[in-house]
């Protein structure tokens, strides 16, 4: 299992936005060092962007799924192996904006979507099911990326950002095949109520349903209290005038019932990277733990729940790392 730095802990330095300043340590051994120093560099200079922009280059479409029409967008040559981007519970494909050109420029086809109920998948949900259902389930987001999966060159390698990591986990362990290396960003790293391990949320989460904490947890949001960046937090908000509340609770209820998939992993045999940064919702321990129950690498980076945002070099030298081993 490979590492980078463990904990950076409560008195790591914060940078604008609340993120921990990166700082030098030393590269796993299955990660070249020099390369992840000069992505980490790359990382420290980053500027702001306009995140409702996609890279130039992009091409929007949807795909079809069980849930409705979902949106997409594409870069890369068409016949670069495949990489498919999943974001999580209210976010959306264009929180992988600075990884995309990344992936293209190193030969790859990158593609992400938004899921059901979320940004500009909204009209896609559990009432466009045969037969018609009324909560955002396991099965229904499972479904839509099969059918996402299908739609395209397979095998892929898949990131599950967040939530969307127990969702390809569930898919990787039914449709092994599917799957050329499968990266679990933030992903909840406990089996079963994954919502007690949250540095902040998790005492309530014995006491509070899952699903009733939706609408908080956008509150919370919408008023920054992670303290991104302004540019950041304006594409965040605007955001939430699409994703649909309902969604965002009944994926906060799932994470709840967060199943262990770790046996079923293992004998898949697909890579695994399990990344994170020091400052996620979980902490590290539980990340590394989860790693270690999958047989995984482990990428720990100094920075928050969103290293695809902070340290997009750092995390696509990793992934690129373990695609082509």
């Amino acid at each position: 299992m490979a590492v980078l730095p463990d904990d950076a802990g409560a008195d790591a330095p914060v940078a604008r936005g609340g993120e921990p300043v990166p700082r030098d340590t030393d590269a796993p051994a299955s990660l070249p060092a020099e390369r992840m120093a000069r992505a980490a560099a790359r990382d420290a200079v980053l500027l702001p962007i306009d995140w409702s922009v996609l890279p130039p280059g992009a091409v929007r479409d949807a795909v079809d799924a069980p849930s409705g029409r979902l949106a997409r967008v594409t870069l890369g040559p068409a016949e670069g192996p495949r990489v498919v981007l999943v974001p999580g519970m209210t976010g959306s494909k264009e929180d992988f904006t600075l990884m995309m050109p990344l992936f293209a420029a190193a030969g790859f086809r990158v593609e992400s979507f938004d899921l059901a109920g979320q940004y500009e998948s909204a009209a896609a949900g559990p009432e466009n099911l045969d037969p018609p259902q009324r909560r955002y389930t396991q099965q229904l987001f499972v479904d839509d990326l099969l059918a996402v999966l299908d739609a395209g060159t397979r095998p892929s390698h898949v990131l599950g950002y967040s939530f969307a990591g127990t969702v390809a986990e569930v898919v990787a362990s039914r449709r092994p095949d599917l799957f050329a290396s499968l990266t679990l960003l933030s992903a909840p790293p406990l089996p079963g109520r994954a919502l007690r391990g949250f540095k902040v949320l998790g005492p309530f989460s014995y006491i509070v349903p899952g699903r009733a904490l939706g609408r908080p947890f956008i509150a919370a949001l919408r008023h920054n209290v992670h303290r991104a960046p302004r540019e950041r937090a304006v594409f965040v908000t605007a955001r939430f005038e699409l994703t649909r509340a309902s969604s965002v609770g009944d994926i906060m209820g799932l994470m709840q019932r967060t199943p262990e998939l770790s046996s079923e992993l293992r004998a898949a045999g697909i890579p695994i990277l399990v990344a994170t940064g020091t400052g996620d919702v979980w902490r590290t321990s539980a990340h590394r733990a989860f790693a270690e129950r999958l047989g995984a690498r482990l990428l720990v980076l100094p920075t928050g729940h969103s290293p695809c945002e902070t340290a997009p070099h750092q995390l696509t030298e990793a992934m690129l790392e373990l695609m082509r081993g």
